[in-house]
């Protein structure tokens, strides 16, 4: 084992911690704390909004961190430096807590720096391995992911106490010390690192050869997927144009939305035109691409459901009866925002049983769970924990006292469909993606999250609509379990598309070969 690792995994261990711990009470305070101002009926549904804006930058900004690291900084210095901003961030959590502005402002750093350390971290550790010890690299990342499950457990269960006894300087000032201590961690193993350095431009890079597809005429033939990607150009410019509508975060995303969907579309039109400017290979690899970008827009759904596990989730179970807890003579309360460490606490269950009891199982009754099998069968269990969510609020709504116990119900629901969905769609998308393109299958796996939270900031927008509060009335049902009705039939119908295109997706197998020698 390659002696620098304990560093890495020590820094991912902190760092964890320390972003769980804030994001787990991000919404509890907002609405205890920082938006007392504000009527107590749109408290809730302006958290939920800042919630879900931070979730956007967190996922957008690996772009910005991938392309430093790639094209001037490298990955070391790249995560040190944002790690610094990282820390700034939540020091703005702890020293802002009476001021808006202060505080997201701290937001907007930790979105920055957690971002855009988010995609480098676990390709610095592939930096490490060779063919001598590559072997190793599989158990390292396992411990990441344990890693990572483990900080989020503890952090979900410490920090929202911290919040209600100690008050919202100590809560966050907690995640800021790990953060910080990461970072020296992080910067300890300095000299003991495999530093890669930043690669030459790419000429057969996925947007260059999209450019050349776009823009190559030959003589007779029109050039209708142009035409396309420049219509989906006007309606991002038109989208922009909607920001004071809209606000800005939606209108931007759904510039984004609109660039990628139409230009995609635009580029597929017209390919096989890159061909003699781009090597073959390119030319695959970014039809490999945009196939395998059509299952990430048709999981953005099950994003949309679980990130709302800490927004949408928390406003209901703070309003349900908490369980106590009797430990030596000393009672406990449970506060809805630790309900939240059920997940990371399954997600360590699940993944070992599903590995080593479940998959053999239905490999011994002839159903082979493939991937795309697996992530149909978890965005359809995501839209099942959403069904009992609803049901509990009906419940509530009615006016029947509910423990915060029945939330473990839909918990176990929704992480088992994470862990069907999102591991399994990292796995998918690195056997089918061309080995020059896996990095940007990552960058538009992290986007398809930020699309996820779009949805949800659409749906929170629109029911400030009158006209949209009155049909909702005219369905019995109040406006908070009506959209989470709503969220779970827009899973099914993702689910019923997401099965039927995958029953028409041919699988790919890039993985390298042994025999492979690895680049540098």
């Amino acid at each position: 084992m390659p002696r620098q690792i304990p560093y890495i995994v020590g820094t991912e261990g902190c760092e964890r911690f320390s972003f769980y711990g804030m994001r787990n009470i991000l919404t509890p305070f907002l609405i205890s704390t920082l938006l007392l101002f504000m009527p107590v009926a749109d408290r809730a549904g302006e958290a939920k909004h800042i919630f879900h804006t931070f979730v956007i930058g967190v996922y957008f900004f690996p772009l910005l961190g991938g392309w430093l690291a790639d094209r001037f900084f490298g990955k070391y210095d790249t995560i040190f430096w944002l790690s610094l901003v990282y820390c700034a961030g939540h020091a703005c959590l702890a020293i802002f807590e009476d001021s808006l502005k202060g505080f997201y402002f701290g937001l907007f750093l930790i979105a920055l720096g957690s971002g855009g350390i988010k995609p480098l971290i676990s390709s610095f550790v592939g930096d490490q391995f060779d063919q001598t010890n590559k072997n190793k690299a599989k158990v390292v990342y396992d411990v990441f992911y344990w890693m990572i499950n483990f900080g989020s457990f503890f952090a979900s269960l410490l920090m929202p106490y911290f919040l209600a006894k100690h008050g919202p300087a100590i809560a966050f000032g907690i995640p800021g010390i790990l953060m910080f201590v990461a970072t020296v961690v992080f910067w300890l193993g300095r000299k003991k690192y495999i530093h890669v350095p930043p690669a030459p431009p790419d000429p057969d890079s996925f947007t260059r050869v999209a450019r050349s597809a776009l823009l190559a005429h030959k003589p007779g033939q029109a050039r209708t997927g142009l035409a396309v990607a420049l219509f989906g150009v006007a309606g991002a410019v038109a989208s922009l144009a909607m920001s004071l509508q809209w606000g800005f975060v939606i209108a931007a995303c759904t510039a984004l939305v609109l660039l990628l969907a139409f230009g995609g579309i635009g580029t597929s039109m017209q390919l096989e035109r890159a061909r003699g400017v781009h090597s073959d290979v390119a030319v695959d690899g970014v039809r490999a691409v945009l196939r395998i970008l059509i299952v990430f827009a048709l999981v953005t759904p099950f994003h949309s459901l679980f990130d709302q596990k800490a927004s949408t989730w928390i406003v209901q179970a703070n309003s349900m009866v908490p369980p106590t807890l009797n430990i030596f003579g000393n009672e406990f309360s449970f506060v809805a925002a630790q309900m939240q460490a059920l997940n990371p606490l399954l997600v360590m269950i699940l993944i070992p049983f599903n590995n080593l009891v479940l998959y053999p199982a239905l490999r011994k009754i002839g159903v082979e769970p493939t991937p795309l099998r697996r992530m149909t069968t978890g965005i359809v269990f995501s839209a099942l924990s959403w069904i009992v969510i609803g049901t509990l609020q009906v419940q509530m709504d009615g006016g029947t006292p509910t423990s915060m116990l029945w939330q473990v119900l839909p918990y176990a629901l929704l992480t088992f469909g994470e862990v069907l969905v999102a591991a399994t769609g990292l796995e998918f998308a690195y056997s089918q993606s061309p080995p020059s393109m896996k990095g940007v299958i990552m960058a538009f796996w992290f986007l398809s999250i930020t699309v996820g939270s779009l949805w949800v900031l659409i749906v929170n927008a629109s029911i400030k609509n009158d006209a949209v509060i009155s049909n909702i009335a005219t369905s019995g049902f109040s406006v908070i379990a009506f959209q989470m009705y709503f969220f779970a039939g827009f899973a099914f119908v993702a689910a019923a598309v997401f099965g039927w295109y995958a029953t028409r997706y041919k699988m790919m197998d890039n993985y390298r070969s042994d025999a492979a020698p690895a680049k540098a």
